[in-house]
């Protein structure tokens, strides 16, 4: 299943990259992926006059396009239309963002799944043992 990433490099530019995502089994049902983490779901609604300047993505998350489309710019110049039935992975939290757009006008339905922030690693200090 292939899939749109968009990511910040080390210099805050935003950029595209395609991502293939293997699939882990295949069965009557279909080929389905391996499982991956997610924090919630959430439901939108975006105005056909949706055009919002650069911003980041208030948080890692997949955006799944149900109809509609939007034009995506990023800041190395490349804009990409994500369209009906299209995932995309913004993750672009810090750096210089990006810019969204609809498209002919028309209302666009969506669905956020945020990616849980990742785990901080343990800390190897261990905690001072009380005297009795």
């Amino acid at each position: 299943m292939k899939i749109t990433r968009l990511y910040v490099d080390k210099k805050g530019e935003t950029h595209f990259t395609d991502v293939t995502l293997p699939y882990a089994t295949k069965g009557k049902g279909g080929k389905v992926t391996k499982r991956y983490p997610a924090s919630g779901i959430m439901f939108r609604e975006t105005a056909g006059t949706y055009d919002y300047d650069w911003h980041n993505a208030p948080r890692k998350q997949y955006i799944i396009n149900l109809d509609g489309a939007v034009d995506i710019t990023v800041s190395d110049g490349e804009t990409r239309r994500i369209g009906a039935g299209e995932i995309f992975l913004v993750e672009d939290t810090t750096g210089k963002g990006h810019v969204s757009k609809a498209v002919g006008g028309k209302i666009r339905h969506s669905v956020f799944v945020p990616v849980p922030a990742e785990k901080r690693p343990p800390t190897t200090k261990k905690p001072a043992r009380r005297k009795r």
